[in-house]
């Protein structure tokens, strides 16, 4: 069911349903009121007659005579006068007995005083009348034959009033919650238009602060991120074909130069060699796109635990050495630890060795020593990790893009890269709420500054 339909029953209905509560109050309200009213008229009625009679201003036959003729043309009132110990002193019409009296109604009415009650239509009512010092028995009943019809005139007007106020009010629902919800039926035609070759379209913001503004705003939003997802997926699947298509093809061409003729033991170890050499740099390009791919994920779909920092930075001094021996690693610590918590971070040892090695590794490579400076320290909630050489340095333009994915600086002659180590790093620390910052001038140096949030 549509959203506009759904509205229009909603409303109608709880519409309809306050409206008929009114109509039924309206109706039990105006029939209460006729009801005591008519028996308000049969009480006076009924102390009249029983003066009347009680006080022989009138005799009894005269009275039934009256009520007689009357009875033909109006609804007259059945008046019955009875002593205290049940013997009928006067009755209208005896043998119409509407309110069928009995002792038992007597001892009622002795002890009430007054009473008003229903038989069948009729309406009646039993009261003491005292008079001369003693004390009567009247009832008196009748039928409210023209409140009876204003009764249904008014019921019948109430329930056309209510067909028709409901029609009416299905009618304007409809055409409120088919105005209220233009502005959505535009922004679905305006969502249709975005296509995976048309996402730079936008939904139009009319007013920024309603609820349909803030859907559109968040929904362009959303667009943005997408749009710059697949830019980037674009840009990625490019660059890395480019970089996966330059060693594959150095590959290829040491091979097949190698199949063109018989050579030398020396000239096949050679070729080898250099298709060793090939084949590593592709093995490292897709190791660090796989490790981009991970450090990609939301820290939720991350193994975290708690790992101290040091100990992490020894495993990576380790692993650096172990593939380049030349290579000098120097931690050193810029103060002693008071706790042990103040070098623990909740990570991924993993991600975070990589990270370290990755920063340790541009250090040395970069340095006419070989060397990188790790200086640990710690202030306040983060643990400080300083890497330091005394290289090349980077320009101001290097220090821009260092971060871009495939990126290679004006020193890509100096040591071999895939430009991907730098962006790889940065997203692990990300990922782990901290902060990488870089410092660097031509021909003095690098130090980078990692910052992690200790437990």
């Amino acid at each position: 069911m549509k959203i506009r339909t759904t509205l229009t029953l909603q409303y109608a209905g709880i519409t309809a349903a306050v409206f008929f509560a009114f109509v039924v109050a309206v109706y039990y309200v105006s029939e209460h009121s006729r009801s005591n009213a008519f028996f308000r008229n049969l009480q006076s009625e009924a102390i009249t007659k029983a003066h009347l009679f009680l006080n022989n201003q009138v005799d009894a036959k005269t009275m039934q005579s009256i009520y007689l003729n009357n009875q033909k043309f109006i609804n007259e009132v059945e008046v019955a006068v009875y002593t205290t110990d049940f013997k009928i002193l006067y009755h209208d019409a005896l043998q119409n007995d509407i309110v069928k009296e009995t002792p038992e109604m007597v001892k009622r009415i002795l002890k009430r005083k007054n009473i008003s009650f229903y038989v069948d239509e009729y309406q009646a009512i039993g009261l003491v009348y005292p008079f001369e010092g003693q004390d009567y028995i009247v009832t008196a009943a009748a039928y409210d034959g023209y409140g009876y019809a204003n009764r249904d005139a008014l019921r019948n007007m109430l329930i056309l009033l209510f067909i028709g106020g409901l029609t009416v009010l299905a009618v304007v629902g409809y055409i409120l919650s088919r105005s209220t919800l233009k502005p959505i039926r535009n922004i679905v035609r305006e969502a249709e238009k975005i296509t995976a070759s048309h996402i730079d379209k936008r939904l139009p913001v009319k007013n920024e602060q309603d609820e349909l503004g803030e859907l559109s705003i968040t929904f362009n939003a959303l667009l943005e991120r997408l749009e710059k997802s697949f830019n980037s997926q674009k840009m990625f699947v490019s660059n890395v074909s480019h970089e996966l298509r330059t060693p594959m093809a150095a590959l290829t061409a040491e091979l097949d130069l190698a199949l063109l003729k018989e050579r030398t033991s020396g000239q096949y170890q050679a070729a080898i060699g250099n298709a060793l050499q090939d084949s590593r740099r592709i093995i490292n390009l897709i190791d660090g796109l796989l490790n981009l791919a991970k450090a990609d994920y939301q820290s939720e779909q991350i193994t975290m635990e708690e790992v101290r920092l040091d100990e992490l930075l020894l495993d990576a001094r380790e692993l650096v050495l172990k593939a380049h021996p030349d290579y000098h690693i120097e931690l050193v610590f810029e103060q002693e630890a008071e706790e042990d918590n103040v070098l623990t971070v909740i990570g991924n040892s993993y991600l975070l060795t990589t990270a370290f090695v990755n920063l340790v590794e541009n250090n040395c490579k970069y340095s006419s020593n070989r060397t990188s400076s790790v200086l640990i320290a710690y202030w306040e909630q983060w643990a400080i990790i300083r890497l330091s050489d005394n290289g090349v340095g980077m320009s101001d333009a290097d220090k821009e893009n260092l971060f871009k994915l495939f990126y290679r600086g004006e020193n890509k002659n100096i040591a071999s890269g895939n430009g991907i180590g730098m962006v790889l790093t940065q997203k692990i620390i990300h990922l782990h709420k901290g902060e990488l910052t870089v410092s660097s001038h031509k021909d003095e140096g690098t130090t980078f500054v990692v910052k992690l949030p200790h437990i």
